[in-house]
């Protein structure tokens, strides 16, 4: 192959590369876009004030209300619960990989625990609904049959692969001279991984304690499936909730009409949940580059 053709399929691979890293750019603008069109067409017809601090949600029925925060409490309360369960076994099963485990068990165990991702999540909403729910209603005999805590432990399943790994490999990637010194100070394994290994990697695991927060609440089916659709300001897990993705999937699903006021409703919660995800994003960037300077 001569230099000059040489350049010329450099130049080529370049301008490819240009198109494609221009190309989810794009297309990122144009998600935000089209979210910002809609809701700015849905809060000329409705206050800002009554959307984000009204608690009556009711934009399918003739006595509309626009207060979203049912949906908000809603979807906090099951990602709450699912938080709860995925960030101690999370942490726990990553100190156990990274500081006990031998390298036999690390590479069969991390894989297993990582195939739980790849399930899809329609499968963990039917799981949350036929055999979780009965299952804590023998526990709780006064629990609904679409409730928030049924799907706030599946969803916690489904984000403990996330937590794990991404913890597990902050920790692993911890010199072992800290682990070292640390035994050389009289430390046991306990003590060294706790005072020494989990501060070094906090900033990894915080970062994955965020972008778990974020996937929680960004799930759709899981609670669509098992959560109900009854937007309710409560925090007694044992009722039926409606979340933020699950509104935007039965509006999507309904008879409402394109560019009517019911259906621009699912633009604005679109453009929240899409705030407050970014907002979570930008806090883990945040910790991560705080705590790598201090450790």
């Amino acid at each position: 192959m001569t230099r000059a053709t040489r350049r010329r399929l450099e130049f080529v691979i370049e301008r490819l590369l240009f198109v494609c890293a221009a190309a989810s750019v794009l297309v990122t603008v144009g998600i935000i876009g089209v979210l910002a069109f809609e809701t700015v067409g849905f809060f000329r017809e409705v206050p800002v004030t009554d959307f984000l601090f009204g608690t009556v949600w009711t934009p399918l029925f003739s006595d509309r209300q626009f207060g979203v925060l049912p949906l908000v409490a809603g979807t906090l309360l099951v990602s709450s619960i699912a938080m709860l369960f995925a960030l101690p076994t999370g942490v726990l099963a990553a100190i156990y990989l990274s500081e006990y485990a031998p390298s036999s068990v690390r590479r069969v165990v991390k894989p297993i625990l990582e195939i739980l991702a790849g399930i899809p999540t329609v499968v963990y909403g039917y799981f949350a609904l036929l055999y979780v729910t009965p299952l804590l209603q023998q526990v709780f005999p006064s629990m609904s049959a679409f409730n928030a805590l049924s799907p706030g432990l599946v969803m916690g399943i489904m984000i403990l692969p996330l937590v794990s790994s991404l913890s597990e490999d902050a920790l692993h990637a911890v010199p072992n001279g800290l682990r070292e010194g640390a035994y050389a100070l009289g430390a046991t394994r306990m003590q060294a991984a706790l005072r020494v290994v989990v501060p070094a990697a906090f900033s990894g695991i915080s970062a994955s304690f965020i972008l778990a927060a974020s996937r929680a609440i960004g799930e759709t089916m899981i609670v669509a499936i098992a959560a109900g659709q009854q937007p309710k300001m409560t925090l007694n897990p044992l009722e039926s909730v409606e979340t933020m993705t699950a509104y935007i999937v039965q509006v999507s699903l309904g008879d409402s009409p394109s560019g009517s006021l019911q259906f621009r409703t699912i633009f604005a919660v679109g453009m929240l949940l899409f705030v407050m995800t970014f907002a979570l994003n930008l806090i883990s960037n945040w910790l991560r580059r705080r705590f790598r300077e201090v450790y």
